[in-house]
């Protein structure tokens, strides 16, 4: 974020990335093109978007998403979100747009570059088998029926995957398992987890885990939905 570029592109997760660098708080459902939501595989209203942030240095870039890309080399790096996400460290990203939309513009740019291109998804997306096993064999055109919009999965081998298990190894040195998820009354998509660590450590965690539990559920109203979906 200080010494190069950085893109921030567009996710509800990503959201809170950039209030984290910038201060800057946008509304997570305005920040996003694709969504599942309101029951529906769909997406925002053009309307209502967001654009993506690109930063040169810490300081705020206005470009094209694919003019920004092309200008990526060595020390830069990208931020993209994922609706799946496996055990080994694959993560897969549902594309509505029938030419593969910004992931399809990563994998062309910035992986092929080795561009580090890290992606923050919470374990309620941690899908059986494996990202590849689910990606395999279908695509938009072979679906019959779909709740919203066609989609895709995009199989992303190259990312840095970052679930709650990595960031709070990172942040505060502890070894997170998860143990159990779900929940009810407001805690549909929650994850339990276990942390070891030497009691500095767990304390940090638990400091970190509680300045952000009560955060606001990402209220989406019907009208930002587009009629495609």
């Amino acid at each position: 974020f200080a010494n190069g570029r950085l893109a921030v592109t567009n996710g509800t997760s990503n959201a809170y990335v950039l209030e984290e660098l910038t201060g800057e708080k946008v509304p997570p459902h305005c920040y996003c093109i694709g969504m599942v939501a309101d029951g529906l595989l769909t997406m925002s209203a053009k309307e209502d978007r967001i654009p993506t942030r690109f930063f040169l240095k810490g300081e705020s870039v206005e470009m094209e998403s694919r003019d920004f890309l092309k200008t990526l080399e060595r020390g830069d790096v990208v931020i993209k979100g994922a609706n799946a996400v496996d055990w080994e460290g694959n993560a897969g990203v549902l594309v509505g747009n029938e030419t593969g939309g910004t992931i399809g513009a990563l994998l062309g740019i910035a992986c092929v570059r080795g561009i580090p291109l890290i992606i923050p998804v919470g374990l309620e997306k941690l899908i059986m088998g494996s990202v590849t096993q689910a990606a395999s064999g279908w695509g938009q055109l072979s679906l019959s029926y779909a709740m919203g919009m066609n989609c895709w999965l995009t199989l992303v081998t190259t990312g840095m995957v970052i679930t709650e298990i990595q960031a709070l190894g990172l942040l505060a040195g502890v070894r997170a398992r998860l143990v159990a998820g779900g929940g009810v009354g407001g805690s549909e998509g929650a994850v339990v987890l276990l942390m070891e660590g030497y009691q500095e450590q767990l304390d940090k965690a638990v400091e970190i885990v509680q300045s952000v539990k009560g955060e606001a559920r990402v209220e989406v109203p019907r009208h930002h939905l587009s009629e495609a979906g």
